[in-house]
């Protein structure tokens, strides 16, 4: 690399001393922030008119981690893209740069000017104004907002046009859609989910993330021997459903379970978002349910996994309260959510309970390695939305080989719900309600880092959307953006968020 070029790419901490210094010096400091993955004439006059508005050009690049604007994104490493700015004579300094609260970095860097790219182009001005309305501040802190009208063209556009990351037939089912459904009607039944009282009854779990590096196989025994790396704790299970829906309904209320022995319950109500309320009962017989994961570092592949609960049901005097709660609580929500991972929480008389009081239910009853064959979805009756996977659709219906279509719609009607949703991992989802109707919405993600989470996020956006009367493909459709960028990240390490899921619908409709 160019000595003069590496010396304009400083380390984020360095860029923010540098700022400062520049500041005191008089100068008047630029930012501009983005993927910056393609360099076209529409990047270049943004760049120029941005240079216009002060002394020192910055940019910042958004990490790859953090990308989440469409299909295949990006085309370049962030080390790459932050090269190629550096070559620019209108760029001063580039950083790379945490994203995942968008703009994050603006208001530590305190730029004079943010300079934001905007479109000559009215849709796609009412689109950015849509995403961002009433939240100026919030992103870009007491900086002064320019916003740059350069050429209409769109990155996205062009690579969703070139490039080869969907099949002609998921292309032709995006351009269908987007007639069907504008961008401006998403983001309006989006928008209705916000004053929804949700309630969410469920198991909560800690998701711990141990990374090892295998040395070998041992000499004496019959196993392989692991270095350990380091780790992660994410809030998982109900927890992370509470944090998603959160994004989208400004009401949501959390009744899960912990354990005495090892409650985690500091850690859990930390890592809830704030408009999350928590009522947690706790079992004397037993942990808050922790599940070790051991993950190959760089190969992000499951080495082994360690469960720590007590999945026997609750006793007869917690599930007394856990009713009488319920009974009280129930009737305030519009909207009830059970997710139920098998483990000791949700029993007949507690389900009973809320179907009683509930005025639309969800149910997802998940099948997982500590309760496989015992937490079918069939023990559920007369719940109104249903999300479930392949494998725990066949399973309930016993049918390893029936069309799923078939098999989807047979267990609707054992259910007796309005919908039921089945998300068919590289084959999208089918969605069946009362009418027999069958919808087919294709996959969207191009890029997979964890598939942990990515159904509990799916029902986490779709439910909201059901209970406010939206058409199945609609809902269908939500749901697989929303699973394409949640096996984007790693765990339940951040929930989605309603801003990145219309900025990657966005893209998508291109």
């Amino acid at each position: 690399m160019d000595r003069l070029i590496k010396k304009k790419i400083l380390l984020f901490d360095d860029l923010v001393k540098k700022v400062a210094h520049l500041k005191k010096q008089g100068k008047v400091v630029v930012q501009t922030h983005g993927v910056f993955d393609l360099i076209h004439p529409g990047i270049t006059r943004h760049l120029a008119l941005a240079k216009k508005q002060g002394d020192i050009c910055i940019a910042t690049v958004i990490k790859d981690k953090d990308v989440r604007r469409g299909p295949g994104r990006p085309i370049f490493s962030d080390t790459l893209r932050a090269e190629n700015l550096a070559t620019l004579n209108l760029i001063d300094y580039v950083a790379l740069v945490e994203d995942e609260t968008p703009f994050e970095c603006v208001p530590i860097l305190k730029p004079d000017v943010f300079a934001r790219g905007q479109s000559q182009n009215a849709r796609d001005h009412k689109i950015h104004s849509k995403i961002f309305k009433e939240e100026k501040e919030l992103y870009f802190g007491k900086s002064k907002l320019y916003e740059t009208h350069s050429l209409s063209y769109s990155s996205s556009q062009f690579l969703n046009n070139f490039s080869e990351n969907y099949s002609p037939e998921v292309r032709d089912f995006l351009k269908n859609f987007s007639k069907k459904y504008p961008f401006d009607t998403i983001v309006d039944n989006l928008n209705q989910l916000k004053k929804l009282k949700v309630i969410l009854i469920g198991d909560g779990i800690i998701d711990e993330y141990h990374y090892c590096e295998p040395m070998g196989k041992s000499a004496k025994s019959n196993l392989v021997v692991s270095k350990y790396v380091n780790h992660e704790v994410f809030a998982g299970g109900a927890f992370a459903i509470a944090n998603h829906v959160s994004s989208i309904c400004e009401k949501t209320h959390l009744v899960s379970l912990l354990g005495e022995e090892d409650s985690r319950e500091e850690f859990i109500r930390d890592n809830l978002k704030p408009n999350v309320k928590a009522k947690f009962f706790t079992r004397t017989n037993g942990p808050t349910v922790i599940k070790k994961r051991y993950i190959h570092k760089y190969l992000n592949q499951k080495l082994h996994e360690i469960n720590f609960l007590n999945d026997q049901p609750v006793d007869a005097k917690l599930e007394s309260k856990i009713i009488a709660y319920l009974a009280k609580t129930i009737p305030k929500y519009d909207l009830v959510l059970v997710s139920d991972f098998g483990h000791g929480f949700i029993n007949a008389p507690i389900y009973d309970t809320i179907k009683k009081h509930a005025k639309i239910l969800a149910v997802n009853a998940q099948t997982n390695a500590a309760n496989t064959g015992y937490n079918l979805i069939t023990k559920f009756k007369d719940p109104h939305y249903v999300c479930l996977d392949e494998p725990e659709v066949r399973l309930a219906a016993q049918e390893k080989y029936k069309n799923i279509d078939e098999v989807a719609s047979s267990i609707r009607k054992q259910l007796n719900a309005d919908y039921l949703i089945t998300t068919l991992g590289k084959k999208g989802s089918v969605g069946v309600n009362r009418k027999s109707a069958i919808n087919r919405t294709p996959i969207f993600s191009t890029k997979v880092v964890d598939t942990v989470g990515a159904g509990d996020a799916f029902f986490a956006f779709t439910a909201p959307c059901f209970a406010q009367k939206m058409p199945l493909d609609f809902v269908s459709f939500i749901g697989n953006a929303v699973g394409a960028l949640a096996v984007q990240i790693m765990g339940n390490k951040k929930p989605v968020e309603k801003h990145d899921l219309l900025e990657f619908i966005n893209a998508l409709l291109k």
